[in-house]
């Protein structure tokens, strides 16, 4: 499974609750997640995907701790189940 497919499924599910997943592009701050999820009852929460078993790389790493020094959930996505945990982990 292609990270592009877990990226579309994401984005279904969190539209079922509806959600929107904007895909995050921040020039000049490479490593940042690749969505930021917008929930309905005031909740964000940045996601990095990724392939099945793919690992993030050190730079991912760094962004993500500094977005959670913040105070903001980040979460690493790498399969349908994944999502469908995160799913079922949301605070509504």
């Amino acid at each position: 499974m292609r990270e592009k497919i877990v990226e579309i499924y994401l984005r279904e599910q969190v539209k079922k609750i509806k959600g929107v997943a904007f895909k995050f592009v921040s020039p000049g701050n490479a490593g940042v997640p690749d969505r930021i999820v917008l929930l309905p009852w005031g909740e964000c929460v940045f996601i990095e995907l990724k392939a099945p078993g793919k690992k993030t790389t050190a730079l991912q790493d760094r962004q993500i701790e500094r977005i959670q020094k913040l105070g903001f959930r980040v979460e690493i996505l790498d399969s349908t189940d994944r999502v469908d945990e995160f799913i079922k982990s949301l605070k509504r």
